[in-house]
């Protein structure tokens, strides 16, 4: 990959709100990255997010821009694996947000893309960037809770009332719509960054609304082979009912929980977990306010270069695709 000195130049397929309040002023913070160009079906949204090259009406355009290092895409599901494979095919790393695709056969058909162009492709799961998790990740590699009996990971929102969800693509299952793909897709990450590559699904109850789509889901999964055998997660998801984001891991020689701060939102907040033994001693490990689009933004932008930097695995992504398909297909 050949290493790019300047700050690397990102464009933006979307301008909407994720766009807008999250990651066009990540890459305005971020060291060694800058936003160069936004496309939007109405310039006058791209232009708000203040590109230091051009605004385009057409996002095919943007493709073309031969000063774009990465394109980060920020349309509705159904969009993510056309215009990700049309970016790769111009010769961009993507930077993609979640779901990566609508099923493992489009995941994997990607990340198969980005290998024969020599490209990135990285989810935007935001949250792994975030100093908590990563620690999280670290207390598990070291072995500091034993092996691993159950995981809780929830992320439900209420947008029951939210006037912003008429006509949303969320409720629309011909654009990828539904709460499993929306924000359940953390709640697999998590189990699967925990329990690792292989889920099994033991139980799913699901509420469907009337346009569809899963307005909630509970289920049951298990990991069926390798260190974390046995290990089971409860996982829920929600788009119309409570508010509720949580992480919790249970092993035999401790138990962290995701205390102070939302479990996989938090951003620009202070943040906290705790670790409990089994004699009932608590330690709790804080965390400074950060962001971790910005983190994210930059660990891409470093990869880009060349550089070292931790990126969620298109292995990852491949495995959360494989587990949400099933949860659908048991739903």
């Amino acid at each position: 990959m050949t290493a790019i000195p300047d700050a690397v130049r990102f464009g933006f397929l979307g301008a909407g709100w994720i766009a807008g309040r999250a990651l066009a002023p990540a890459v305005h913070a971020a060291n060694g990255a800058v936003l160069h160009a936004v496309a939007a079906r109405d310039t006058t949204r791209a232009e708000q997010l203040e590109p230091v090259g051009r605004c385009y009406d057409d996002y095919a355009a943007l493709l073309l821009d031969p000063d774009v290092d990465v394109v980060y895409i920020n349309l509705t599901n159904d969009q993510h694996a056309p215009w990700a494979l049309a970016a790769l095919a111009a010769g961009k790393h993507v930077l993609c947000e979640k779901p990566l695709g609508l099923g493992p056969e489009e995941v994997r058909g990607m990340t198969d893309a980005a290998r024969s162009a020599g490209r990135l492709l990285v989810e935007a799961f935001w949250y792994r960037w975030h100093p908590r998790t990563r620690r999280l990740e670290q207390l598990l590699a070291a072995g500091a809770l034993g092996p691993v009996h159950e995981v809780d990971a929830e992320f439900s929102f209420d947008g029951s009332d939210d006037a912003r969800m008429t006509g949303n693509y969320r409720l629309d299952p011909a654009r990828g719509g539904g709460a499993l793909y929306d924000v359940g897709c953390y709640a697999v990450s998590l189990a699967h960054l925990v329990l690792g590559p292989s889920l099994r699904v033991d139980r799913v109850e699901t509420v469907v609304g009337p346009t569809g789509v899963d307005l909630d889901t509970a289920a049951r999964v298990t990991a069926p082979a390798g260190l974390t055998a046995g290990g089971r997660a409860s996982l829920r998801c929600g788009i119309a009912g409570r508010d509720r984001e949580a992480v919790e891991v249970a092993g035999e020689a401790a138990r962290v929980r995701f205390t102070t701060g939302a479990a996989f939102t938090n951003r620009q907040a202070p943040s906290a977990l705790s670790i409990t033994t089994p004699d009932r001693a608590v330690r709790v490990e804080e965390f400074a306010p950060v962001d971790p689009y910005r983190l994210m933004i930059e660990a891409m932008a470093a990869r880009v270069r060349g550089d070292e930097a931790f990126l969620v695995p298109p292995e990852h992504s491949i495995a959360v695709a494989t587990t949400l398909a099933a949860l659908r297909a048991s739903s």
